[in-house]
């Protein structure tokens, strides 16, 4: 007996629909599927977890060039004249570094004072000479030690000298005081750390650009030169493919910079340029959304630039011009001063370098911010339909490289 098997593919059919809706949205699987193979790429984790050490170095090595520790003095004294002295010595070197003490240990006499010395348990010993001090030590006088402590003798005199002639210190101080004015609004350590955090992010957005901007093209190619596109294009829509591999590409990229920002921050605390913390933390949090943008502004492109590449040899060619647009982007953002600087920190892509300079050192308001967003954001769509043209019209295209000119005026 014959059966007839016509129905079997409209059964089947609905039963295939509703699997690949099980699995979700073609695209989501796609950008998980680049993370992945990402993810368990040991070039990849080697060269992330590199980094992080040699930054985590570098803080390292800071630490112990500046010593690590606050200055801790003790000085024998053998009356309540001296212990004074090195009270006031204490206070002025707190200034500073509030963590800094000078500890007067009290003796009976400067005999005990310089046994004290010998056995190297104190600094040094001060000790009345005349109408003035002494300063002893067993070797060469610590500079900060000695600087500290003259300060305090002269200002401990000046104090009783006054006090004598029936009038006081300020008054007899009054117009010897210089104070200072700086009309660029801040100071120069202040200006060097906002300059240095700036062009450390221009350089990680830089980095981030063209290593996955690879990645991505590499990924295309690979799979376009093995066939597998072909395969994969049957199975789920052109435009799915490319908006998953720029949206896994971007997570990463994105995980990748958030990672070393936020260990760079943490490493900033066990430094002395620890104060400028907030300052660093907010112009990160607006960093964030002008990286995420300028390379997602990217990416699309980066995608199509595989897409024109038939082989793995070519994509040297198909990704040169969007390579040399970084380099220059990142030569001219560093390089733009003044008004050239602030027009400039509008550019789309321009912007994810200069803005975050600019909001570091205080010369953009945070509308201007918002407003260099938008002019990415409106950049991106911009960027997204051209990259998406130019893959679709040349992914399926083996024969050879595929022309900028051919790929946007080839058919579907």
């Amino acid at each position: 007996m014959s059966t007839d098997t016509s129905l079997t593919p409209k059964t089947s059919a609905p039963a295939a629909e509703s699997s690949s809706d099980d699995r979700g949205a073609p695209w989501a699987l796609v950008a998980l599927r680049e993370m992945q193979v990402r993810l368990t790429d040991r070039n990849f984790l080697i060269g992330t977890g590199a980094t992080l050490l040699l930054i985590v170095g570098m803080f390292a090595l800071q630490g112990f060039l500046m010593g690590g520790s606050a200055p801790a003095f003790k000085v024998a004294v053998t009356d309540t004249a001296a212990t004074a002295v090195l009270t006031q010595a204490e206070q002025d070197l707190q200034v500073s570094d509030p963590e800094a003490s000078v500890e007067s240990v009290q003796v009976a006499d400067t005999a005990a004072a310089e046994a004290l010395l010998v056995d190297e348990e104190v600094d040094g010993a001060l000790l009345p000479a005349g109408d003035g001090w002494e300063l002893v030590t067993n070797g060469e006088t610590d500079s900060q030690l000695e600087g500290v402590i003259t300060d305090a003798v002269r200002s401990n005199a000046l104090q009783e000298n006054a006090q004598a002639a029936g009038t006081s210190l300020d008054e007899l101080t009054a117009g010897s005081t210089v104070t200072t004015r700086d009309l660029s609004g801040g100071d120069e350590q202040s200006r060097f750390v906002s300059w240095l955090a700036g062009f450390a992010m221009a350089f990680l957005f830089y980095m981030s650009a063209v290593m996955f901007g690879m990645m991505i093209a590499n990924s295309v190619v690979e799979e376009k030169q093995s066939r597998i596109v072909e395969i994969l294009a049957a199975a789920i829509p052109v435009r799915a493919l490319m908006i998953g591999k720029v949206v896994g590409s971007t997570v990463l990229a994105f995980g990748q910079m958030a990672l070393i920002g936020i260990v760079a921050l943490v490493g900033l605390t066990f430094t002395e340029y620890d104060q400028y913390l907030s300052m660093l933390g907010q112009g990160f949090l607006w960093y964030i959304p002008f990286f995420v943008l300028g390379f997602l502004a990217l990416a699309c492109i980066w995608a199509a630039a595989g897409a024109m590449a038939s082989r793995t040899e070519d994509l040297q060619s198909t990704t040169m011009p969007l390579t040399m647009a970084l380099v220059l982007v990142f030569i001219v953002g560093l390089s733009l001063d003044g008004a050239a600087k602030v027009i400039g920190s509008f550019v789309p892509v321009l912007s994810t370098i200069l803005m975050p300079m600019r909001l570091l050192d205080g010369s953009a308001a945070w509308w201007e911010a918002v407003i260099a967003l938008g002019l990415t954001v409106v950049f991106c769509f911009v960027t997204i339909g051209v990259g998406t043209r130019l893959y679709k019209r040349s992914l399926l295209q083996t024969s050879g490289r595929v022309s900028l000119k051919a790929a946007w005026a080839g058919g579907e």
